[in-house]
């Protein structure tokens, strides 16, 4: 699966076609955050502590957060939330928006996991809450 530069998604269910009730965290930052995060989960698992899964989509920068998650794509993900399961054509008529350029926004959200794909093809919002952390 190909994500922007930048982007990571740690997600114990990356590949489910089912949708993920929960919280996914955005958070800005360096690549070594993620390292961070894996270090200290491991070292809890080490000692013995059950460590809670965590849904983190990390980007790099502010613009690569912007690029990932433009207005339009925002609009889509909160009309399918209120809405429902869509296919691509009813999202496009929905919003007023040009087929190709929907197909497109759908594809960049299915990559960062954002949205997942019904078994009757249908695009559902994967995440009950998103969450932004910014960091300098």
């Amino acid at each position: 699966m190909s994500r922007p530069p930048g982007a990571g998604l740690a997600s114990p269910r990356a590949g489910s076609t089912r949708p993920r009730a929960g919280v996914l965290e955005i958070r800005v930052g360096p690549p070594r955050d993620a390292l961070d995060r894996f270090e200290a989960a491991w070292n809890r698992v080490a000692d013995g502590d059950r460590v809670a899964p965590l849904h983190v989509l990390l980007l790099q920068d502010l613009p690569a957060l912007f690029k990932a998650l433009t207005p339009a794509r925002w609009a889509l993900l909160e009309s399918i939330k209120v809405h429902g399961p869509s296919s691509i054509y009813e999202l496009a008529r929905r919003l007023g928006r040009n087929y190709k350029n929907v197909h497109t926004d759908v594809q960049a959200l299915l990559n960062l996991n954002l949205l997942n794909k019904d078994p009757a093809e249908k695009i559902e919002v994967r995440w009950d809450a998103v969450r932004a952390e910014l960091r300098f």
